[in-house]
């Protein structure tokens, strides 16, 4: 189980994330293993954590992770549009 995969699961969930228990139960984990993965995230700035009484819900920080790409991604070419060509291509069905 990975990071990736806690982020991706929180993702389809948007806009409603999910709380933590579920998080891990949904991927098989225990909740304190869960817990580093979601610490994790929360200190990349890729998740939020929001309280709902005594739960604790998280959701995918999307305003977040559209700007990792673009940072990613922008000027990555020096202007050679041929070497982007095929990560946009991956990119497209997806979006």
């Amino acid at each position: 189980m990975s990071i990736r995969i806690t982020f991706s699961l929180l993702v389809r969930h948007e806009p409603d994330g999910l709380p933590a228990g579920e998080i891990a139960r949904q991927l098989g984990v225990l909740q304190n293993r869960m817990s580093v993965h979601l610490a994790t995230l929360a200190r990349a700035e890729m998740i939020r954590a929001e309280r709902r009484s005594w739960i604790i819900n998280y959701r995918a920080d999307l305003d977040r992770l559209r700007a990792l790409t673009l940072f990613l991604v922008k000027d990555c070419c020096s202007g050679k549009v041929e070497l982007c060509d095929p990560l946009i291509a991956e990119l497209i069905p997806c979006c």
